[in-house]
């Protein structure tokens, strides 16, 4: 077991303001064990914060839909894990890291429905994403203000289709809350940014 350090400890573990919620308990052990780099850390907590808001959204709007709100937020909290392995990918492009964390998260016993995540977080286009899978990658996206229409787009149908409204309704409702939450990039980025890699 790697020793963390103190840079990954204030990434899990500082206060911030306004508060990032921290990671879920496993999530944050895991990253501990693996010995994350510090700004991988505090990226994963600032998207998980995002999922929180998302989640918390859906949930109130649409208490009849059936998705799984756990398996969202640890998705949320390591869908780059990947990146333990690939650190050049915290700075520049690549893809690497998917399957990467897919399989560190399987090798460290995390359950297949989870360990996806790690694989699925920007395949929001695959024909056989979940409305889970969804949420993960909107809010890998929001958390620094990008808005990708067509991922909104499939999003939007799911709560649509479980409601009985209109797709346009429930874009305004979504659009409403991205917004709202692209306000706040800004201090996500900056705090992510405050770590090193």
């Amino acid at each position: 077991m790697t020793m963390p350090s103190a840079s990954l400890a204030r990434a899990l573990d500082v206060a911030t303001d306004p508060p990032l919620r921290p990671l879920p308990a496993e999530a944050a052990a895991l990253l501990r064990a693996l010995g994350a780099p510090p700004r991988l850390a505090a990226h994963l907590r600032a998207v998980h914060d995002v999922a929180v808001e998302v989640v918390d959204r859906v949930r109130e709007r649409h208490p009849e839909l059936a998705f799984d709100q756990d398996a969202v937020l640890f998705g949320a909290a390591t869908h780059d894990v990947g990146k333990v392995v690939h650190p050049e990918e915290l700075v520049g492009p690549g893809s690497a890291h998917e399957a990467v964390g897919r399989e560190l998260l399987l090798r460290h016993g995390v359950g297949a429905e989870r360990a996806r995540f790690a694989a699925s977080h920007a395949r929001g286009d695959d024909p056989d994403v979940t409305v889970e899978d969804l949420l993960v990658s909107v809010a890998d996206k929001v958390w620094k203000d990008r808005r990708v229409a067509g991922l909104e787009d499939r999003l939007v149908r799911v709560p649509a289709r479980a409601s009985g409204r209109e797709p346009w309704e429930e874009f305004l409702a979504l659009d409403e809350l991205l917004v709202r939450l692209g306000e706040g990039a800004g201090r996500r980025l900056a705090f992510q940014a405050a770590f090193p890699l």
